[in-house]
């Protein structure tokens, strides 16, 4: 299981745009990937579970990837955070 922490950047939080483009990305892996914030955890594969999150600007998140491409998956939704969100 690989995971890193990362705290929100963007104004808007993790709004319709950046999780339509985070599920799709985490849909590319084989492994399991969820996102932790407030209290509450979604599959980031889901755009829905990814929106009820409520993670808005200043908002720390979780990140686990735990499966076969953990850590291919890991690297890359860390870059994906830094460069979207």
């Amino acid at each position: 299981m690989k995971e890193f922490q990362y705290v929100i950047q963007d104004d808007l939080g993790i709004h319709a745009r950046p999780a339509g483009n985070l599920a799709k990305l985490a849909q590319s892996f084989r492994c399991d990937v969820k996102v932790a914030c407030n209290g509450k955890t979604a599959d980031a594969k889901r755009v829905i579970g990814l929106m009820t999150l409520g993670a808005k600007k200043e908002s720390a998140v979780t990140v686990i990837c735990d499966g076969a491409d953990e850590e291919k998956a890991a690297e890359e939704l860390e870059t994906f955070f830094k460069e979207n969100l």
